[in-house]
């Protein structure tokens, strides 16, 4: 698409918990050409690009007016006038204009929206046929988070997060279609035990729970209510979220004070006795020697995925692939605050022959801009909550629309 951007704006708009956030416009030649809305975290890892806020007492220290005004001041003054379609060097300017490691001083929140909005801008027709510039592209297998726990619920469950994963399908809208059952049939099995209340940020049911090994016995129960065969038709995804009940060198779970191998033996035992095909966060974001043993053991049978082990950054994942402390990798665009940048570590990722999972992060907008990416880029797994919520369901719908024009859905497990 011809053209130069001829101006950016940004505004603080509303995210899925209530807090500010930033959406940015793009306009090229005088016209409005892309617009996108920036996520947000609640378990971050410590070495994730910095989401500038204001601090102070209006919006609980949580504003965002100076990372709008560095969109609509330094950034805007850089950028206008430069080819919307050359990314990497309006990702590129954004970075030497920050001059920090971490983006500490625009905030990647600024400069995500602007590089998410001017990738919009630049796309003359669907999003995902842009971003994958000719490559292959599929439809990814939904990783739907139906049970919360950990910081994204308020129970006393200490995984994250309990996931179905509908990969024993033909096609999108099939397996799409059999997690949504898995997910109200979850509902119905919950009420019958009393055990059904809320639900956490991202849309799946947050009960008390006696372990967290219930979890998993409910969600098995789902599937099975729901008409499906566990391990065949539908498994298991765990994000632990461990960073979170870490500390002084041992996890407290269930009660007890784990260290990292015993903690490991017990995920071998639920991976023995549960349909589970994929963990995320294991372990802490630098107890590198147990991500290292736990891969070694059971990194034949299960997906083992770094999320705050890697934060979507190419130092982490190069140490890890190194080591071999993980077969895959959660890519967050907001961890790394660059679609340029989101970009080469995916491409590292698959080079070394690691999955790659497309995530949305807690704290959601109505953007579906991940369902482009994870698509366009071949991702082959997205990680965007429950079918519930219009933060979320806004992505599942808009991989039914690309589902229209693209047929093939990645085959996994």
């Amino acid at each position: 698409m011809s053209g130069a951007i001829s101006d950016l704006s940004a505004r603080m708009i509303l995210d899925s918990r209530g807090n500010p956030t930033v959406e940015v416009s793009c306009f090229v030649d005088g016209e409005l050409r892309g617009q996108a809305a920036v996520p947000s975290g609640a378990s971050t890892g410590s070495y994730e690009a910095v989401e500038l806020r204001d601090g102070g007492e209006h919006w609980l220290g949580k504003g965002v007016v100076t990372a709008v005004s560095n969109v609509n001041g330094e950034i805007r003054d850089a950028i206008v006038g430069m080819d919307p379609s050359d990314q990497n060097a309006i990702d590129t300017m954004m970075l030497e204009l920050d001059g920090t490691r971490n983006k500490s001083r625009l905030g990647a929140n600024a400069i995500l929206g602007v590089s998410m909005a001017c990738l919009r801008s630049a796309a003359d027709g669907p999003l995902w046929s842009h971003i994958s510039s000719g490559g292959s592209v599929s439809l990814p297998v939904p990783m739907m988070n139906i049970l919360n726990g950990g910081a994204h619920a308020s129970s006393n469950v200490d995984i994250q997060e309990f996931m179905v994963i509908p990969h024993g399908f033909d096609t999108f809208l099939e397996g799409l279609r059999a997690g949504v059952e898995t997910y109200h049939a979850l509902r119905g099995l919950l009420n019958e035990e009393g055990l059904l209340g809320g639900v956490g940020d991202e849309g799946g049911f947050a009960p008390n729970l006696p372990r967290n090994e219930d979890g998993l016995r409910l969600v098995c129960g789902a599937i099975r209510k729901a008409g499906y065969s566990p391990g065949k038709e539908i498994s298991i995804s765990l994000d632990v979220a461990a960073q979170e009940f870490y500390g002084n060198g041992k996890y407290r779970i269930d009660g007890q004070s784990l260290s990292g191998s015993e903690l490991g033996s017990k995920y071998s035992d639920w991976i023995d006795r549960f349909p589970i095909v994929s963990i995320e966060d294991p372990f802490g974001e630098d107890d590198w020697e147990s991500w290292i043993e736990f891969t070694s053991n059971e990194g034949s049978r299960v997906q083992v995925v770094g999320d705050d082990l890697y934060v979507t950054n190419p130092e982490r994942l190069s140490r890890g692939i190194q080591s071999s402390a993980s077969n895959a990798i959660l890519i967050k665009l907001n961890q790394i605050g660059t679609v340029t940048e989101t970009i080469n570590v995916i491409n590292m990722a698959k080079e070394a022959g690691f999955a790659t999972i497309m995530s949305h992060r807690s704290g959601e907008t109505s953007d579906d801009i991940i369902a482009d990416f994870a698509v366009g880029l071949n991702s082959g797994q997205i990680k965007t909550g429950a079918p519930a919520r219009s933060d979320r369901t806004s992505k599942y719908n808009q991989l039914i629309r690309i589902s229209d024009e693209v047929r093939d859905y990645s085959q996994l497990f």
